[in-house]
């Protein structure tokens, strides 16, 4: 068994393995964003825009799971890269909408395609049945943590 001091037993704690498997995710992912200059936080947002355009820094923030600081600076070198544009002034508000460039939608689809290999990759071994049924587990977990 491989306890810790309160008892947990890493090898069947759900929690535990929710998190290797977001590791293993997230350093797979960054293998194959590397090579097109992307972190996975720099290839969410531009996710997230091309879904939701529109979405001020704060929203970017709290969707890719990183602080309003963070993305700040990465929304800024977005820009200075041609890949996001950005109103000078904000038309309420201090919000400054950010929204994809044709540059920023070219890079996207480079990594999305290169994000949809790792997906295939970690779903390879499961059947349409056992994917169906991840979903809705993860669903039914976030929506259980959300609610207390």
């Amino acid at each position: 068994m491989s306890q810790d001091a309160d008892g947990i037993d890493l090898d069947t704690s759900v929690g535990y393995l929710l998190k290797e498997a977001s590791s293993a995710l997230r350093l797979s992912m960054e293998e194959v964003l590397k090579p097109l200059g992307m972190t996975v936080t720099h290839y969410a947002c531009l996710e997230l825009l091309a879904q939701r355009p529109g979405l001020s820094n704060s929203e970017l923030a709290r969707r890719a799971f990183v602080t309003r600081q963070s993305m700040n600076v990465l929304l800024q070198a977005l820009e200075r890269q041609g890949q996001v544009s950005r109103p000078a002034e904000a038309s309420v508000g201090r919000v400054l909408p950010a929204r994809l460039t044709p540059h920023g939608r070219r890079s996207l689809d480079r990594a999305t395609a290169a994000v949809r290999g790792v997906e295939r990759r970690m779903l390879a071994d499961l059947t349409d049945a056992d994917q169906s049924a991840a979903l809705r587990v993860l669903r039914t977990m976030v929506a259980s943590l959300r609610q207390g």
